[in-house]
């Protein structure tokens, strides 16, 4: 501990910068991308992590410990509850587990024993975080776990979250599908996440392949994780609209991807303009009757990252795939076992 103790700022300022690192790469998506969307006054919760561990390192290079130990036990407060609404909500988001651990590993290398606690631990139990001084403010042998409890309420009083994404409009009829064959595969993407891009090319040949046996139905199901899906998912139903075929629809969800991630248009007339410039035909429909069919497919089979693949051979024979690795693996065994 000696030697902790000694090395405890530039320690406390790597913590920080691995949470700073793990926001920012939850920010990008590797293999799959997560839903749990959280913010707190209008303020994304990663951005809010960023911030929050910018400040721990400023405090921690001038060596002001107490206010460090404060931000740490504020953090452990927010974590917990942000914990219980991960568990409520049954969605586990392993970026934000991974940084409420560097919150934790934070506190423990600054922690620092109150006498109080160590005098009388069953009468003193609010020392047992420890317990900081502000001699600029008056205050004196402050219970950290008061500044925790500040942290969960007010988190609590503030965030605003959701795990289950929804398009919240009107019954729907159907949902526009590839095929009609017996063995169905719905695949659930957003066109903002890399990985969902690289398996939609990857299996744009087997998707064909598997349409052209006639035993195979294709539905694709678009989630809207980030916040312009729901603009790219009607213009999808729209060229959807104007021609079904699967050429088609498999070249017109390409140009999508390309005008989310390569011309990162957010805007409706942007995207508009791009589809009309790559000759994409559209025609109007009444996606409002086809978004919460959207919804209630998210729902029933729990999507909670993209992409998500799911393969119905039966009605009593479901498989679900999570990223590109197992989704491509799912395909392929479909396709051998329809041979």
């Amino acid at each position: 501990m000696e030697s902790i103790k000694q090395y405890r700022h530039p320690i406390t300022v790597a913590l920080a910068l691995v949470g700073i690192g793990l926001m920012l790469y939850y920010d990008y998506c590797d293999t799959a991308c997560s839903y749990l969307r959280g913010d707190i006054l209008g303020a994304d919760l990663k951005w809010i992590g960023i911030a929050y561990m910018a400040a721990i390192i400023a405090f921690a290079f001038f060596r002001q410990s107490d206010f460090v130990r404060s931000l740490l036990a504020a953090g452990i407060g927010v974590e917990v509850f942000l914990l219980y609404f991960q568990l409520r909500q049954n969605v586990f988001c392993p970026f934000c587990l991974a940084f409420a651990a560097t919150v934790i590993i934070t506190f423990i290398v600054n922690y620092e024993a109150s006498k109080a606690w160590q005098e009388n631990q069953l009468k003193m139990w609010a020392y047992f975080l420890g317990e900081v001084n502000f001699p600029m403010f008056k205050i004196k042998r402050l219970p950290l776990v008061v500044i925790a409890l500040i942290g969960y309420f007010f988190v609590f009083l503030t965030f605003t979250g959701s795990a289950t994404p929804a398009y919240g409009q009107d019954k729907a009829p159907c949902i526009p599908s590839l095929g009609s064959g017996s063995y169905e595969i719905v695949i659930f993407t957003d066109y903002f996440c890399p990985p969902c891009k690289r398996i939609d090319t990857k299996a744009e040949p087997l998707f064909k392949e598997l349409l052209t046996s006639e035993k195979v139905k294709l539905i694709f199901i678009d989630v809207p994780f980030a916040r312009s899906t729901p603009i790219y998912a009607k213009y999808y139903l729209y060229a959807f609209n104007a021609n079904s075929s699967v050429n088609n629809i498999l070249h017109a969800r390409k140009i999508l991807f390309d005008a989310a991630q390569t011309k990162r248009i957010q805007k409706e007339d942007d995207l508009v303009a791009y589809l009309k410039e790559q000759q994409i035909t559209v025609k109007i429909m009444d996606e409002k009757s086809v978004f919460p069919l959207l919804s209630l497919v998210i729902k029933k089979y729990k999507v909670n990252q993209t992409p998500t693949c799911v393969i119905k051979y039966s009605d009593t024979s479901v498989k679900k795939y999570i990223g590109e690795d197992e989704i491509w693996n799912g395909l392929t065994e479909l396709k051998a076992y329809l041979k």
